[in-house]
């Protein structure tokens, strides 16, 4: 499991940077300003929990299932928040109607407050010596 951890949190911030030079430069000329901001918000959190996940992955055993299920909350948040929010972004420019998709979203969302939740009862119950 630490190993899974740290190759997404790589593979996260590897793309964040990739996505967030081209949200930059590139996608400017295609994105409307109100666009370029919500996909610039995806990219941020992306970022965000890929260095949460590098610290998690370095700092955590992952021999308890709360451990776990946090690393895993949170990695399948930012792959349901972040990228369906690349996906809105770029529905007008493709010519595509991805409003059904919009409560993707949310439920990312949701599966990263349950992570950070889940981080918080880890915390509260753990011996620090």
């Amino acid at each position: 499991m630490k190993q899974f951890v740290l190759i997404i949190a790589g593979l996260y911030g590897a793309l964040a940077v990739i996505l967030g030079a081209f949200g930059a430069h590139a996608f400017k000329s295609i994105l409307s300003p109100e666009k370029l901001v919500s996909f610039e918000t995806g990219v941020k959190y992306q970022i965000y929990h890929a260095i949460v996940l590098l610290i998690l992955g370095f700092a955590l055993s992952f021999s308890t299932s709360i451990e776990k299920w946090a690393a895993i909350c949170l990695m399948v948040g930012v792959l349901l928040f972040s990228f369906s929010i690349y996906l809105l972004s770029f529905a007008e420019y493709w010519n595509v109607n991805l409003k059904s998709f919009g409560p993707v979203t949310p439920i990312g969302g949701a599966f990263l407050i349950t992570g950070w939740i889940l981080l918080i009862i880890f915390f509260i119950k753990m011996k620090i010596s």
